[in-house]
């Protein structure tokens, strides 16, 4: 059997920028979670300068692939994302950027973005998780 994904934009919802309202899943599949993944490189080390927002996302992007790799599973698996961003006004365009470079623009997850005042590790600034969908 085939396993489908569907992504849907409903009216009369304003079309969204980066994201999609609702992933239809039908069909036999795996279903695999992703604990949020902050910007830190291999030594447990925040990548880039202290307060480099943009080095933290590619990061925590990087680090999405490499769970993602795990399970035999690519960037275009993922059918939900949440994101966690520290000064979310000042930093929004640039994860926004930064992500489209990442994910399948024509047919992206759904999403969702929350700005926080910090996170788990002092001098995050940035934290993904992600719900993936794969083929039984």
């Amino acid at each position: 059997m085939v396993r489908n994904v569907r992504f849907i934009n409903p009216q009369p919802i304003a079309k969204p920028r980066g994201y999609t309202h609702v992933v239809e899943i039908t069909g036999p599949g795996r279903t695999v979670y992703i604990a949020g993944q902050l910007g830190l490189d291999a030594e447990g080390k925040l990548a880039g300068a202290a307060g480099d927002f943009r080095a933290q996302v590619s990061q925590a992007f990087e680090n999405l692939k490499a769970a993602l790799a795990a399970v035999g599973a690519e960037m275009s698996n993922i059918v939900k994302i949440n994101n966690y961003i520290v000064d979310i006004d000042k930093n929004i365009g640039a994860f926004r950027e930064i992500r489209d470079r990442y994910l399948k623009t024509e047919a992206p997850p759904a999403s969702t973005a929350v700005g926080v005042p910090g996170l788990a590790v002092p001098g995050a600034l940035f934290e993904i998780e992600a719900i993936v969908s794969l083929p039984a």
